[in-house]
């Protein structure tokens, strides 16, 4: 296996025709971290990921695979791979064909070359499968088969471009689990472009949120989601409530937030407007005096103990110093 490489991204830009689909970013990534790029649709995330892979012609800036600038080197020369949304498994080979293929599209020799998948099928779990056909595995198990075979040619750097969104959701919390492991295992750079918060939190060392486009925030999970820089990260990550007090703006958890019920409406009352069951917690949206609505998530424990209803009014209090103040 190639030994990782640092990554580094100099006021790269892509521009296709009058629109700006990546603008000027920067991002530097250690070797060796598993970073994703986390956003909604259209903002640049995926562009991204196809000018560092060589898939996409850049518009400016500069990309840097250890010490070197790639700009102009074509994908088989950078000392990257690319596993694809859709897998892009060949339906006439076999597991260990597929597998196989990008070493037998460099001249190496048959017997080399499936040696060489046999390694890889069994690093992902599935040994005993070399005979099967694409059409004759499972959404996960194809997914598996598409890893093996993006890191056969022994990149430095992994790229997956959204690989577990058409997966049912606990499949998908499975291979999330098993990514991880691969990685841990090779110690080679990953890049991983998701929109979902859930996912990103749970896989990367640093996370990399993007919007229309620009980098908003470049950061460790735990700070992406407890000290997002500004309202939109707060808002894309979720689980905060953005707050006006005294003319700032503060993201406040809403698991922070407590709400007890009064004998009489005060300054702190708001009226419960919604209540949602989410299983061990329970979410009550909620209408303050000045008409903001404020999201609380109450342990399923608590909200069986109080006596939560829609319409009635519910005392709203929170730690100071719990408010992240927002950029």
């Amino acid at each position: 296996m190639s030994l990782p490489k640092d990554l580094e991204l100099a006021s790269l830009s892509k521009n296709y025709d009058d629109n700006v689909a990546v603008n000027k970013i920067n991002l530097k990534l250690n070797a060796g971290t598993y970073c994703c790029l986390l956003g909604p649709s259209g903002c640049g995330k995926t562009s991204t990921l196809r000018m560092i892979a060589g898939h996409e012609l850049i518009s400016s800036g500069d990309i840097l695979i250890g010490n070197d600038i790639v700009n102009n080197l074509p994908p088989a020369k950078r000392g990257t791979s690319m596993m694809f949304q859709s897998y892009a498994l060949f339906p006439h080979l076999n597991c260990l064909e597929n597998i196989a293929f990008p070493l037998k599209m460099k001249g190496v020799k048959k017997n080399v070359r499936l040696k060489d998948a046999n390694k890889f099928i069994s690093l992902v779990q599935m040994k005993n499968y070399e005979r099967y056909y694409p059409s004759q595995l499972s959404g996960g198990q194809q997914q598996r088969i598409a890893l093996a075979r993006s890191l056969i040619t022994q990149p430095s750097i992994l790229l997956l471009d959204e690989p577990l969104s058409a997966l049912d959701p606990f499949l998908r919390i499975k291979m999330r689990s098993e990514l991880k492991q691969v990685k841990n295992q090779l110690g080679i750079t990953f890049i991983h472009v998701t929109h979902s918060q859930e996912e990103a939190l749970a896989l990367a060392d640093m996370v990399v949120v993007m919007n229309n486009g620009i980098i908003e925030q470049v950061d460790t999970p735990f700070n992406i989601f407890n000290k997002p820089k500004n309202e939109f990260v707060a808002t894309f990550v979720g689980g905060h409530n953005i707050l006006i007090n005294d003319g700032k703006k503060y993201a406040v958890r809403m698991d922070k937030i407590e709400l007890d019920m009064p004998m009489k409406t005060n300054n702190n009352s708001c009226q419960i407007k919604s209540i949602e069951f989410q299983g061990e917690r329970v979410k009550l949206g909620c209408l303050d005096q000045n008409n903001q609505e404020i999201f609380v998530l109450v342990e399923d424990t608590v909200y069986n103990k109080m006596n939560y209803e829609i319409e009635k009014y519910a005392n709203i209090t929170w730690d100071k110093s719990k408010a992240h103040l927002l950029q």
